[in-house]
């Protein structure tokens, strides 16, 4: 981040499109307002069969979605069980000795490129300009044997998209990971991804659509989850790293769970650093790019970033929803003024995630 004057710094970012700026304010990071990270009951999902209701919650989603991009969603049907049993076997992996973590690593997985397994400290940048993450992470992508809702045999068109690995839950046959991850997080990964559907119907009624309008682009989604293992940053640390660096995320949304420790800054249209606190009993949600994109940058994909500065450790689990990768979606015609003009070309859900991983890693190589 370089200095611009007394009153603002300059922000160095990836995008779809190269590297982008922003402006940020000086002033004092401080925790969002209600009206600037809203809280959404989600009872009327599951509770309700009157239209009216949805569409309210889809109203309250709108406003989340062009002001900030970020809003808490709380009675969202998630078992709290399920949580807290991928929370302790989350630990309990993480915890390990790095050697017994080893053979997790993603450099010896059968589908090393689509980040599926463990990431050890030090070997993630999410953005070049601030340096290495300090954090570790395991991670899995769409499987369609976890997905109740899957219709298989699979559709060519969709075998060519979809890359599985082919150890299935990574490594845990062996003995040196922890037996019960797979028991704790598959449960909650079919949960989300329920929610997940849920969501994607509120958010047709909330861009001017009929509920099932997006139904077909999900049927093998382009889904991920990713436990994040956040080590504290100490008094030094904090002044120049980050434990994930400021960034937008990829596809359509995501769904994230974080425990009690904080960390979660949100950047406003305004420039502004905010604190996302935890908040007991819910998840958070934010936009995504190809989200803003579709929407004519009437949906805001936010900057975000963690600093764990909680003195203790920390973990996240975010849950990534993206179309199928084959799909294609371009401007909604519900989201155009009279006379507007589309900003972006229509691109598929492939071509625009390889171009967002390209142009972060044409960065990576810029800086060397």
């Amino acid at each position: 981040m370089a200095a611009d004057d007394s009153s603002t710094t300059i922000l160095h970012l990836a995008s779809g499109n190269g590297p982008i700026t922003r402006t940020i304010l000086s002033t004092p990071l401080r925790n969002a307002s209600p009206t600037e990270i809203p809280i959404i009951d989600l009872s009327a999902l599951s509770s309700s069969s009157i239209l009216a209701d949805r569409q309210h919650i889809a109203t309250q989603i709108r406003t989340a979605a062009t002001t900030n991009g970020f809003f808490y969603i709380t009675n969202h049907g998630i078992d709290s069980t399920l949580i807290s049993s991928a929370h302790s076997a989350s630990l309990d992996f993480f915890r390990q000795d790095p050697t017994l973590k080893e053979p997790a690593n993603t450099i010896h997985s059968t589908a090393n490129k689509y980040i599926v397994g463990w990431k050890p400290p030090k070997t993630q940048k999410i953005n070049h300009f601030e340096g290495a993450d300090k954090r570790e992470s395991f991670s899995l992508r769409y499987n369609p044997s976890w997905d109740p809702d899957a219709v298989l045999p699979l559709p060519d068109k969709i075998k060519q998209a979809i890359k599985v690995d082919e150890d299935g839950f990574p490594f845990t046959k062996t003995d040196v990971t922890v037996p019960h991850l797979k028991e704790s997080i598959i449960p909650l990964y079919q949960a989300v991804l329920r929610l997940g559907r849920n969501l994607v119907r509120c958010f047709a009624l909330a861009l001017g659509l009929k509920e099932n309008g997006f139904d077909n682009k999900f049927t093998y989604p382009d889904v991920s989850l990713a436990v994040n293992y956040y080590p504290p940053l100490d008094e030094v640390e904090v002044a120049r790293n980050v434990s994930i660096g400021s960034h937008t995320d990829f596809q359509l949304f995501t769904i994230l769970w974080q425990d009690d420790s904080g960390g979660l800054e949100v950047l406003t249209r305004q420039g502004q650093w905010l604190r996302a606190p935890p908040l007991k009993g819910t998840f958070v949600v934010n936009f995504a790019d190809y989200m803003q994109r579709i929407t004519n940058d009437k949906w805001v994909s936010t900057v975000h970033r963690v600093r764990n500065v909680s003195g203790g450790e920390r973990i996240s689990i975010p849950f990534f929803f993206g179309f199928n990768l084959d799909e294609s979606c371009g401007t909604l015609d519900t989201c155009l003024e009279e006379g507007e003009e589309k900003k972006h070309e229509e691109i598929s859900c492939w071509e625009w995630v390889e171009r967002r991983i390209k142009h972060m890693n044409q960065m990576s190589k810029d800086e060397k």
